[in-house]
């Protein structure tokens, strides 16, 4: 009875990891299916596992982005645009006017500068792509500002490639 029992269940096991038929997926539909079994968190200043960017990429919007097609090329997302000092160490970035959190109150600079602050100050995983600029605690005050309502200013420690700055330190979501 015991053998029973435990063949009914493991049939029944089965049965419930098997997928359900459905109708015939329409032409525009993509549909997705993978393990997430990696995420620990979905607050984009504690992920930092593959699956969870899958997810948040989705949820957030970043100030830019690696084209997928052509990796050489940034594209705008958040930011409208960006400019480089000639030090080389302060990136400001204009963001796109018009955006709305899902509450209807618009994106602000200053909601940028709180989520760097914020990835920052909770030292979470992802927060040495920031840390490695010379973002500290100790600092953030001063090297992640608002100019005004729709510009964004960031101050490194010292000149990097703007292709480092850009692709490491800057797709924090906001």
């Amino acid at each position: 009875m015991k053998k029973l029992l435990a063949a009914l269940a493991l049939g029944a096991s089965f049965a419930l990891a098997t997928p359900a038929v459905h109708a015939a997926t329409p032409k525009d539909t993509l549909i997705e299916a993978w393990h997430m079994d990696d995420i620990i968190s979905l607050d984009p200043a504690e992920m930092y596992e593959l699956s969870t960017y899958e997810v948040n990429g989705n949820v957030y919007e970043t100030l830019v982005a690696i084209n997928p097609h052509k990796t050489s090329e940034i594209l705008h997302k958040a930011a409208l645009s960006w400019t480089v000092s000639d030090d080389g160490k302060t990136y400001t970035f204009k963001l796109r006017p018009g955006m709305k959190f899902e509450s209807g109150n618009p994106v602000t600079a200053a909601d940028v500068v709180y989520s760097y602050q914020r990835l920052t100050a909770l030292n979470k995983s992802p927060a040495f792509l920031i840390q490695d600029l010379g973002i500290s605690t100790d600092n953030m005050k001063d090297t992640l500002q608002a100019v005004d309502d729709l510009t964004f200013r960031m101050t490194v420690d010292k000149p990097y490639a703007p292709s480092y700055v850009i692709n490491g330190g800057c797709p924090a979501r906001c």
